[in-house]
């Protein structure tokens, strides 16, 4: 792949750790906070006030510091604003936010007072239980490529046409039925139980560290097991921070699902270079990055053994307020089985030939906040899985919008993402498995060749009373169709609905009730095959936010 995308993302990083706080301005190092966590909606709900302004939503997780500055920055904004204090559910935004990021809200402005020794044993733990009844979608798939691309779907010849029937393959499968973005987690048909806690540690307003051990059983298998779902150690600023370990990531706009890398997958073990909070650069404006360096599995394949490297980054941009600006790149790199030669590394790290030894996806993504239509946010990413010179092509698109503001309480809000992942999206012949860890895709959930259409409505009593309904529309087939064993592959259809309802049971403790029903046609592409899926759940969380 011809990709001039990663040299400017490197030199523009830098320069932003030649441009970082000097000491005696740093912040108080902080942990993140988990992506489940009712904070990002609540952060999300205040800037639909027009509270927030300067957020930056193509990465995350966020830190609780930088959750704390954005949190300040809708406090001041709510001392100017006297219209909203009639409506009590932004108080109460404001009130929840400031609970979860207690410490690092007191910290702030005075990270000097940060003790030089901190720990808490249990800041968060969380109980989940689940009565699957249903069997997860396969991805495996031949699929035709036919090349003889344009841009935008616009005109032709870019790539050579294709004559192969069968030239690409599709792998990974969905894990649950109905969970989605759970970081590689899999459920059992039948009775599920998980329990999972986080211990965090610091050290004066340098470092930070947590470890959240989970726990899992599944009826189903008979079958208990126990892992370290994430732990890392963090030392950094404002501006340039380190984390080795293991965690989550999640970089792009949308809310379902993204394509370059998501928490669908399991956690990696990596080593992160990122900027918690904003960056003001002159001409440009507010800017954020992150650098992810980590591995993927090692897999046998028909061309031999493949152990890649993985490399991820993001620089996301707001040149004013009201716009955000992103670009993404995920690349697969050396490793066991491809040559590793010093002049195969340097193709790979400057662009792409079909000699190299990489596999790159890269694209660009925007997001318009619009203050007249209640702060109403459109975002779209496209991103190309090859490239003909310039143009970024094999193309894949992830769009939505998001009304905070529903009502005018406030109390009410909708989404809308739609996801078109290319017939050879996430597949590569270097490296047959394509973008998948422990058998999941790390992008979007439903992978490749695939085509969605997700709605969500949310109903807020108040920040820790939400009810929340979902609706989606999937298919896979439609692209990339191929005859199996002399008969067409079918078209699998799959709708989805969802009700989630969290409330508060105690001071520090909620509760979350979720049911789910699909009715999947044509599963895993075999005509005639369908299948519905249901799911329960029940979760008891203790400052899990």
């Amino acid at each position: 792949m011809h990709n001039r995308f990663l040299l400017p993302i490197f030199a523009l990083c830098f320069l932003c750790i030649g441009l970082s706080s000097p000491a005696e301005a740093w912040t108080v190092a902080s942990n993140n906070i988990p992506l489940d966590s009712p904070v990002y909606e609540w952060l999300d709900k205040l800037a639909g006030y027009g509270l927030i302004k300067s957020d930056v939503k193509g990465i995350r997780p966020f830190t609780r510091a930088e959750a704390a500055r954005l949190l300040m920055e809708a406090q001041e904004n709510f001392s100017k604003n006297p219209d909203l204090s009639v409506s009590p559910l932004v108080t109460d935004l404001l009130v929840e936010t400031r609970k979860a990021v207690a410490r690092e809200a007191k910290l702030y402005k005075d990270p000097e007072s940060a003790p030089n020794f901190d720990y808490n044993l249990l800041s968060s733990a969380r109980a989940r239980y689940l009565y699957v009844d249903g069997v997860p979608r396969s991805y495996e798939r031949p699929v035709y490529d036919p090349g003889d691309d344009g841009v935008f779907g616009i005109g032709h010849g870019l790539r050579p046409k294709n004559p192969y029937p069968s030239s690409a393959h599709q792998h990974g499968s969905e894990g649950t039925p109905l969970v989605e973005n759970n970081e590689g987690v899999i459920y059992r048909r039948g009775s599920n139980g998980e329990l999972r806690f986080t211990t965090e540690l610091y050290a004066g307003r340098w470092a930070a560290a947590l470890v959240e051990p989970m726990a899992l059983y599944a009826e189903g298998d008979s079958m208990f097991q126990a892992r370290i779902n994430k732990g890392y150690v963090k030392v950094g600023n404002d501006a340039v921070e380190l984390e080795v370990g293991r965690d989550a990531n999640w970089l792009g706009l949308g809310y379902r699902g993204n394509i370059t890398l998501t928490n669908n997958a399991r956690n990696f073990d990596q080593i992160k270079l990122s900027s918690p909070e904003p960056i003001l650069l002159p001409w440009v404006g507010a800017f954020k990055y992150s650098l992810i360096f980590a591995r993927l599995d090692e897999v046998t394949t028909t061309r031999g053994i493949r152990h890649p490297y993985y490399l991820a980054s993001k620089l996301s941009v707001k040149p004013a307020d009201f716009v955000e600006v992103g670009l993404n790149l995920g690349r697969q790199v050396g490793g066991t089985g491809v040559n590793n030669s010093f002049g195969s590394l340097v193709r790979g790290f400057i662009g792409g030939t079909n000699n190299d030894n990489s596999n790159s996806l890269a694209g660009l993504e925007l997001r318009f906040r619009i203050p007249f239509l209640r702060n109403t946010e459109v975002y779209g990413e496209f991103s190309g899985e090859d490239a003909a010179s310039f143009w970024p092509i094999v193309e894949s698109y992830v769009a939505g919008f998001y009304i905070p503001r529903l009502t005018t309480s406030g109390k009410d809000d909708l989404r809308f993402e739609y996801f078109l992942g290319n017939a050879i999206l996430y597949t590569n012949g270097t490296f047959p498995e394509g973008y998948l860890y422990h058998d999941q895709p790390i992008g979007h959930s439903q992978g490749g060749a695939a085509e969605e259409f997700f709605f969500r409505y949310s109903h807020w009593f108040t920040a820790r009373n939400n009810l929340a309904l979902e609706y989606w529309h999937g298919e896979r087939g439609n692209l990339g169709r191929v005859p199996v064993n002399g008969t067409m592959q079918a078209v699998e259809r799959k709708d989805s609905a969802r009700a989630t309802w969290t409330f508060p049971l105690a001071e520090d403790f909620d509760c979350a009730l979720r049911y789910g029903v699909e009715r999947v046609r044509n599963k895993d592409l075999v005509g005639g095959q369908d299948r519905t899926n249901q799911l329960v759940s029940v979760q008891l969380s203790y400052r899990y936010r």
